[in-house]
């Protein structure tokens, strides 16, 4: 893959936020219906963290062609989301504490191991950006969170074949939302601190 770095032209975040868009439905499909299939909370929780990253990022599209204070109310939308989808990861793990469930392993690690490629892919097309606003730091921040989140459910399916409980997969459901919950965080002070600079 070549080093080459992307101009700021519009028509170059666009593409390249079209493309991410694309890669982030696909892969929320194929949490959502793996999930179901492993009865895992992980891997349904990275489905619902892609499909509010896909949101999110049609947000960014819509915003690119407007002004700075409408971009970091679009930057301020994004991290509220995150932080809403992770208070419905947790009360979804709560839920399987108490009823029970059992998740597939091999499933859990195959869907994690695909995913880790995509949201590679979505990081190398984010980072060539040049100076990116403040939408497309978001995007990037989604990208990175899915990435290690991806790493975590390989590791807990490995463990739950291990021990054929299913702890390790509510583990990581709950640790999928406390990334959300960072990410989410981090882009309303990036977003504050952006507003800052222009008002200074």
């Amino acid at each position: 893959m070549s080093e080459e770095r992307l101009s700021l032209d519009t028509a170059d975040k666009r593409r390249t936020l079209w493309i991410v868009l694309a890669l982030n439905v696909a892969l929320a499909a194929g949490f959502g219906i793996t999930g179901a299939l492993g009865d895992s909370s992980a891997l349904i929780a990275n489905g619902l963290d892609n499909a509010s990253d896909a949101l999110v990022y049609v947000i960014s599209l819509l915003a690119l062609t407007r002004p700075d204070h409408w971009k970091r109310a679009a930057a301020r939308v994004s991290g509220v989301l995150l932080l809403v989808f992770a208070a419905g990861v947790l009360v979804d793990a709560v839920r399987r504490f108490l009823t029970g469930s059992e998740p597939l392993g091999p499933t859990m690690i195959t869907m994690a191991l695909i995913g880790a490629v995509v949201n590679g892919i979505c990081l190398w097309l984010l980072k060539r950006l040049e100076e990116p606003d403040v939408n497309l730091r978001a995007a990037t921040t989604f990208s990175f969170n899915d990435f290690v989140s991806n790493g975590g459910i390989v590791v807990a399916g490995g463990v739950v074949l291990w021990t054929g409980q299913n702890w390790p997969d509510l583990v990581v459901g709950a640790a999928v939302a406390a990334i959300a919950i960072k990410g989410g965080i981090e882009i309303l002070r990036d977003a504050a601190a952006d507003e800052a600079r222009d008002a200074g």
